[in-house]
């Protein structure tokens, strides 16, 4: 089952939830939601995790834990779903967000120079925010609403399977 492959890489709840960094959310780490791996929680984590991934914005993680407080996901797989976005695939899936904005505000897209400096982007940098912004909420929304309907879907399509072979090893 799901549950076993999360649990066996997840934390310590009571670990978490002694952190001294994250002491400042008190008793809203005490949620069980917050740690269970149920249907509900793992979904609405997938969902918000890989919204907060696509945002091109400093503290994800802590957007993801906060956004996995609100709709009472499951933090941990929440979190770690932002690394999605680490330094070594964030250049080009930033690429793909801003070329999905320049398309949905239908304007051209700037190809990228011979040699990448900072004087470029510094230049370019009035013209490219919108596009990559809008790019990076869609995306993530998109994304994020994608990843919740596959993983209820899949969890229902286990469980399912799961009892048919119960019942069939029961006859």
């Amino acid at each position: 089952m799901p549950r076993r492959l999360f649990k066996r890489y997840m934390p310590d709840p009571e670990s978490i939830r002694e952190h001294k960094s994250l002491r400042f959310l008190g008793t809203l780490l005490h949620d069980p939601n917050l740690w269970h791996l149920n249907r509900h929680s793992v979904a609405r984590a997938m969902a918000v995790g890989l919204f907060a991934a696509f945002l091109p914005i400093p503290l994800q993680m802590l957007l993801a834990a906060a956004l996995a407080i609100t709709v009472r996901g499951n933090m941990p797989i929440a979190v770690s779903l932002v690394w999605l976005t680490n330094p070594i695939t964030m250049p080009a899936v930033f690429f793909c967000t801003y070329q999905t904005g320049a398309w949905l505000m239908d304007v051209p897209a700037r190809t990228l120079p011979e040699e990448l400096t900072w004087e470029w982007i510094s230049g370019q940098l009035s013209t490219l925010w919108q596009p990559f912004l809008l790019g990076s909420v869609v995306t993530g929304l998109v994304l994020g609403a994608l990843a919740y309907f596959v993983t209820m879907s899949y969890w229902r399509w286990w469980v399912a399977r799961q009892w048919r072979r119960r019942k069939k090893s029961r006859m």
